[in-house]
């Protein structure tokens, strides 16, 4: 089995401009082993939605190569991809009066044969992906009524239900508050350590990821600057070079991990 379930060489991207190309990403090279959660740290505008776009098929690189389990994506199918990986966006919107359990259902669709419906065992599944996440009380509950607590955890048990060993998640705690922001760190933790679910994890939160990651990789206007384990990566001078800020970074053995306290701005 491969030991790397989510890998890119030299993956580049550029948006094209009419005669000119907007550069996004250069020469990223960087791997996430199975049963591993990764941090993407960056600053607005470093390339990291961009590149958990690449990875999942929603984008094709400019260059370089993204591969699934070894396997190239650019040579699997849509529908095959989507039953490796799943991705967790920022925000979820739904224009239609769905319930928690049909946004969970709607992870089943990569496996379902063309004009199929879903199964016993798919709402099996799907069902016990909400209990999962702490939803299922929520199944019949209309998801626009939902707190955004709740709806990002209906939303993790959709990627779940789609593609339990492979998650990308842009900025999943972004718009909640701090009660709700510890909560889905815990609900990743204990999905990770239960189920063995791989996850590359995009944030803005410095402190989220050093609780959370056991590797980071950090990349700055499209290029990679540092990757690897969370205490080695997490360093003042990296944070700086990062966010162009200065910073405290030391242990603290009341949280159990390595935290960032921001300073001032650096000259």
């Amino acid at each position: 089995m491969n030991r790397l379930v989510l890998e890119t060489r030299d993956l580049s991207f550029a948006y094209r401009r009419g005669a000119l190309a907007a550069r996004v990403l250069s020469s990223v090279s960087l791997g996430v082993e199975r049963g591993s959660i990764v941090g993407l740290l960056g600053p607005n505008g470093s390339g990291k939605t961009t590149l958990l776009r690449l990875m999942s098929g929603v984008l094709e690189p400019s260059g370089g190569t993204v591969l699934v389990d070894g396997q190239p994506v650019a040579k699997m199918s849509r529908r095959d991809l989507a039953r490796r990986v799943a991705v967790v966006p920022q925000e979820t919107h739904s224009t239609f009066d769905f319930t928690a359990l049909d946004i969970a259902m709607m992870g089943r669709y990569p496996h379902l044969r063309a004009f199929e419906l879903e199964g016993a065992s798919d709402l099996a599944i799907a069902r016990d992906a909400l209990d999962a996440t702490g939803t299922l009380a929520l199944e019949h509950r209309p998801f626009a009524t939902l707190s955004g607590g709740e709806k990002q955890r209906v939303v993790i048990a959709g990627a779940l239900a789609q593609a339990s060993h492979a998650l990308l998640l842009d900025e999943p705690t972004a718009s909640l508050d701090l009660g709700y922001q510890l909560a889905i760190a815990e609900l990743l933790t204990r999905l990770n350590r239960e189920r063995g679910t791989t996850m590359l994890v995009s944030t803005h939160d410095l402190n989220l990821a050093a609780s959370l990651c056991s590797e980071l990789v950090l990349i700055r206007e499209g290029r990679l600057i540092a990757q690897g384990a969370t205490d080695v990566v997490l360093t003042a001078s990296n944070v700086r070079a990062l966010y162009d800020v200065d910073a405290d970074v030391g242990y603290s053995a009341r949280a159990g991990h390595t935290t960032v306290v921001p300073i001032a701005r650096a000259r």
